[in-house]
């Protein structure tokens, strides 16, 4: 499946300096903000529970295009970027747009909030039409993400 390609140099899809969010902001976020998934982004619907079960748009990036991802790993995903404070910068009161993860085989994803439903993030992988920004974000996920 060939994803099109997203626009390059947008601000919005920038990382919030590491120290820039407390954690309590993290915590309250990660009360607030849930992973709903998209079944725009699936090829294998898994465990989500889409009606229809799912619809792929060749436009999109696929989040399980490599492996079946279920909404608990997802989830844990989403839930440990926040943790990091893997997110977009935002204003007080609001939400980040953006929130990036990378699971334990180096795939980086990004979850967006949707629009209309701001506390609601769909997810996909960054693949290789986009490596820049895979490689923006595991390289600072490598300097958040404590080692085992």
């Amino acid at each position: 499946m060939t994803a099109r390609k997203r626009q390059g140099n947008r601000p919005d899809r920038r990382i919030a300096p590491r120290d820039g969010i407390s954690s309590e902001v993290r915590a309250a976020l990660k009360a607030r903000l849930r992973y709903v998934g998209s079944a725009n982004h699936k090829l294998r619907p898994g465990d989500y529970g889409f009606v229809p079960t799912h619809n792929p748009r060749p436009s999109k990036s696929p989040c399980d295009e490599l492996r079946s991802v279920l909404i608990a790993e997802a989830t844990a995903l989403f839930e440990q970027g926040i943790d990091l404070g893997m997110v977009s910068s935002f204003e007080d009161g609001c939400v980040p747009k953006y929130v990036w993860s990378v699971d334990a085989s180096g795939e980086v994803y990004e979850a967006k909030a949707k629009p209309g439903q701001e506390e609601q993030y769909h997810g996909y992988r960054l693949g290789d039409d986009e490596r820049t920004m895979r490689h923006y974000v595991l390289n600072e996920w490598n300097k958040r993400c404590p080692k085992s």
